[in-house]
């Protein structure tokens, strides 16, 4: 791995753990045991790490949202493997990344707009009118209004002053959240397949 791509790990780690403003440079040079003027032979500045750390996150999302469509059964087993596919990254994710993001980084947090309001959109209006095709999703549903409504939803974890971190986890959060949703939109048949999820993921758990 070259060098570049090791001070963006080690960032993107700490920027985690901790969130992105309480991490310096000097911090992420030491963690990797190099000295600060080698971290900015790579990277201008802390805006520059940043936002291409952001990127990076950005294009992982893209690709495993893509993957995940590809490779689901049907719209709620798309649904699934989204969940598990993000278990991980959320449960080890600072609440105040994108409070972080927002006022220190306007120019990254414009991507990050941009990304959830046209890619993750598009998404998630897709996965909705391919269940309802399913009749997993119920035919009413406004498929527009739903994606936008799931949009808002998916944010409300990190508002540490609804959920403080000190209780809730990410990646729990982003489950109960995304299975209320669920049960809002599908069919009797839907239901059946949330049950079968969830037993999977269940059985996983314990082995």
């Amino acid at each position: 791995m070259e060098l570049k791509d090791r001070i963006k790990q080690k960032a993107d780690e700490l920027y985690r753990r901790f969130g992105i403003k309480s991490v310096t440079m000097d911090e992420i040079a030491s963690q990797m045991g190099v000295s600060k003027k080698t971290i900015y032979h790579c990277f201008s500045d802390k805006k520059e790490l940043v936002d291409e750390v952001i990127a990076d996150l950005l294009k992982f999302n893209k690709n495993f949202c893509r993957e995940s469509r590809s490779n689901a059964e049907n719209a709620v087993h798309e649904i699934y493997l989204a969940l598990e596919s993000t278990k991980v990254m959320f449960d080890n994710m600072n609440a105040s990344i994108l409070h972080d993001i927002e006022k220190g980084h306007p120019a990254t947090f414009a991507k990050f707009i941009e990304f959830k309001y046209n890619f993750l959109f598009d998404i998630m209006k897709q996965n909705i009118e391919r269940g309802k095709k399913e009749q997993l999703y119920r035919a009413e549903i406004d498929s527009d209004v739903l994606a936008r409504v799931r949009l808002e939803t998916m944010m409300l974890p990190f508002k540490e002053e609804i959920f403080p971190k000190t209780q809730f986890s990410l990646g729990y959060l982003h489950h109960q959240l995304m299975e209320f949703f669920l049960y809002g939109m599908v069919t009797p048949k839907g239901q059946k397949l949330i049950a079968k999820y969830q037993k999977e993921i269940l059985k996983k758990q314990v082995q």
